[in-house]
């Protein structure tokens, strides 16, 4: 698949096609409005990850002891990764998860750090690098001129933007010097990007790090199937973040609460005592300034990637 980032423009313009995935029917007043005078109702819109039933099992506990916590009402709303920056400028979402280069569109529209999420081996950071095959005979950057890649989502920090700066730096050009590269379609795009790679289907593949610890962590590949030739900084992962017209109250009792989560935390989903952390499959939620993400924007502009895209 050669030349995929022109389509990038026509894909964004028309996602909105696919609306967005709740796991309730939104309601009919603004994002953020009281539906009574007791209490308003806060739209926490969850960027889709890997899949909407993984989204929602690894948040749904999450959202619901926020609540209890709080006494906030809280809605969570799960959203395709394209129809985010829209919800947001539509008001249709007060408190967002996404990762770090969703947010750093948003802060354009005056969107506010409220805490990271610390996941894996770099607390609230991880990195994207390039992976072949342990027994592959391709060691440098160099070596993947005229060779077939495999990326991860466009708007992935760690599974494309950071690979292509990456590719940039070492003098190639991903769009005339790979023979082609491939974006997969449909749900778990990050494992289906490392088991391109390690079945054969590609020589190399741009991987987020952190998905290679849970998958080893998993069984799923062996710690030496794969060899790293080039990684990246590491940079944020995912972030909450609360939109300009939330309330202070309400923002930083959110983020008390997030930040105070032990893993004692418990709730109740459909009659099962759940663990909070083990649930969302994180470690906790840490602190985090928007200076956290000078280098995704740093790369964003390298790259050309929203929000500093020049068609």
């Amino acid at each position: 698949m050669r030349n995929l980032r022109p389509v990038f423009l026509i894909v964004l313009m028309f996602s909105s096609v696919l609306g967005a995935v709740s796991c309730q029917k939104t309601a009919s007043v603004p994002a953020g409005e009281a539906t009574s005078a007791e209490a308003p109702v806060i739209r926490m819109g969850f960027m889709i990850c890997d899949s909407l039933e993984e989204t929602k099992k690894r948040f749904e506990p999450l959202t619901r002891y926020l609540s209890e916590k709080t006494g906030i009402a809280i809605e969570a709303v799960y959203l395709n990764t394209f129809d985010v920056p829209e919800a947001f400028e539509n008001r249709k979402i007060d408190i967002t998860h996404t990762n770090s280069l969703l947010y750093v569109m948003m802060h354009e529209q005056g969107l506010r750090a409220l805490a990271g999420e610390k996941r894996g081996e770099m607390g609230f950071a991880s990195a994207g690098g390039i992976a072949v095959r342990a027994d592959s005979p391709i060691k440098t950057l160099k070596d993947l001129v005229g060779k077939r890649m495999v990326f991860g989502p466009m708007m992935a920090p760690m599974g494309y933007m950071t690979q292509y700066e990456l590719l940039l730096d070492a003098g190639i050009d991903p769009e005339t010097d790979l023979d082609y590269y491939a974006i997969p379609w449909g749900a778990y795009k990050h494992e289906k990007v490392v088991y391109g790679v390690w079945m054969g289907a590609y020589d190399a593949a741009a991987v987020p790090l952190l998905d290679i610890e849970f998958m080893v962590r998993d069984r799923k590949i062996g710690a030496d199937d794969l060899r790293l030739i080039a990684k990246g900084d590491p940079i944020p992962y995912c972030v909450f973040g609360a939109a300009p017209w939330v309330a202070p109250d309400i923002e930083n009792r959110i983020r008390s609460a997030l930040l105070n989560i032990t893993p004692a935390a418990v709730v109740s989903v459909e009659n099962e005592i759940l663990s909070v952390l083990k649930a969302a499959d994180v470690d906790g939620f840490v602190p985090i300034e928007d200076s956290d993400f000078e280098r995704v924007r740093e790369m964003a502009r390298k790259t050309n990637m929203p929000p500093y895209q020049v068609y």
